[in-house]
């Protein structure tokens, strides 16, 4: 009912929205085929029905936004062709191709009925996604990046990224600390969500965690149950998949389904179909260095056995060689003494015939050396006795000179004597003493 009040016209907010109503039944009378994000189903168990929140986003913001109704015999026919197809039912998270009719009601607002889904739509968006992240990876050069790191030997320590309840996180504790062989591992749970909108943020978080303190870590583990492709479009996420690749510390996968592999496998340093797989992979580890520790202990045991036995037989030769090398070093002694006492004995005699002769030589030699001396020396004396005879004061006396001493010693000047002095003359037969009367120089001096 129109009113009319101050020349307005006053519509209620009934005939508005039943307007709204009538004008969108006759503007849209045929479904349309619409591509978006269910964010949400929001299921209702009791009624069995649902009420999709349906996204549209660009860049990661939503640029667009409607609810959207699915009752319950339409869901189950939707979500067991989903089964058949993606072997997963219709979930949170995934982007759908679904009929619809555009709805008004007056009370509830403007929304989507949705009649049908193709599941094979949304199966090709998560084809689609993941050769776009592949391409981007390669793109930046880092597909291969993660495989590029050295795993440890005995990759020990592992930071798993999982769900506490999960049971492929149970299963691949049970491998790795149940094993038959004890080996021991060392490994922390950084819980997160494995599926839907969020899992994306929550691993790539508990990426970030790991990273703080990636000293206590040799391997990252990413477990998760078994499931469809659906559930698995997280891990075709560029972003998340850059970070995998990226990481500073090998990054292995467990996430248990037997259909294609996500971008987050192919780049992931070691790939397991199951979390059981992956705990098999870090166990062959230890096999492959225990059988390699076995090998080396046999060779080590067989080289050893080898080395004794060479050397047992080296040292009996040695021995056989030391009891009978004396007796011959003693036979070779006794022969190289003879010798050498033989030859010593020609050579003594050799040199005591040479000395001999020698000496006989020297002394026929110094005997006449001797007398050729003595006659020398007799013929010097001789001579030195003539001399002496000559020089003889009595033979000088007996010449006609004379010797005057004055107090018994010869006086060689005149000068020494003065008047009055006694000299003693000797002449060849006497003495003759004088009295000096007095002295005088001789003009012929």
């Amino acid at each position: 009912m129109i009113e009319k009040a101050n020349n307005k016209t006053i519509f209620s907010l009934l005939e508005i929205t039943q307007s709204i109503q009538t004008t969108l039944s006759e503007r849209y009378k045929s479904p349309f085929w619409i591509k978006a994000e269910m964010s949400k189903l929001n299921y209702y168990p009791l009624s069995g029905h649902c009420y999709p929140e349906l996204v549209e986003k660009k860049d990661g913001k939503v640029i667009a936004q409607i609810k959207s109704n699915l009752w319950k015999d339409d869901y189950m026919r939707i979500s067991n062709n989903f089964q058949k197809v993606l072997k997963e039912p219709l979930k949170d998270g995934i982007k759908i191709l679904f009929s619809a009719r555009i709805t008004y009601d007056p009370v509830y607002g403007l929304g989507l009925r949705i009649i049908d889904i193709d599941p094979s739509f949304s199966l090709g968006e998560l084809e689609r996604e993941k050769l776009e992240t592949i391409e981007k990876i390669k793109k930046e050069g880092i597909f291969n990046k993660n495989k590029e790191h050295k795993i440890p030997l005995l990759p020990q320590r592992i930071a798993i990224i999982s769900v506490e309840t999960s049971k492929g996180y149970a299963d691949f504790l049970k491998v790795i600390n149940d094993n038959p062989s004890r080996y021991k591992f060392f490994h922390f749970l950084f819980p997160a969500l494995l599926q839907g909108e969020k899992a994306v943020e929550s691993i790539s978080s508990q990426l970030k965690r790991i990273k703080k303190v990636i000293h206590h870590f040799d391997v990252v583990a990413i477990i998760r149950g078994g499931g469809g492709d659906i559930g698995l479009s997280c891990y075709n996420n560029f972003f998340l998949s850059r970070e995998v690749a990226l990481f500073p510390i090998p990054v292995i996968t467990g996430i248990g389904h037997a259909t294609n592999e996500t971008v987050i496998e192919m780049i992931a340093y070691e790939n397991a179909i199951t979390p059981t797989a992956l705990g098999g992979y870090l166990l062959q580890k230890f096999h492959n260095f225990s059988d390699l520790l076995q090998k080396s202990e046999e060779k080590l045991i067989d080289k050893t056995k080898r080395i004794i036995k060479d050397e047992k037989r080296e040292f009996q030769y040695a021995v056989r060689c030391f009891c009978s090398l004396p007796v011959n070093m003693l036979i070779k002694n006794n022969n190289e003494i003879n010798v050498q006492f033989k030859t010593l004995l020609q050579q003594s005699n050799f040199f005591y015939k040479n000395i001999k002769q020698q000496i006989k030589q020297i002394i026929i030699n110094l005997k006449k050396d001797v007398v050729s001396h003595l006659n020398q020396t007799h013929l010097a004396v001789n001579n030195y006795e003539k001399s002496i005879s000559i020089m003889s004061p009595i033979n000088i006396l007996k010449r006609g000179y004379t010797i005057t001493l004055l107090n018994g010693a010869a006086i060689k000047s005149y000068q020494q004597v003065k008047e009055g002095d006694i000299l003693n003359t000797l002449v060849v037969d006497g003495n003759i003493i004088s009295n000096v009367k007095s002295v005088k120089k001789s003009d012929e001096l």
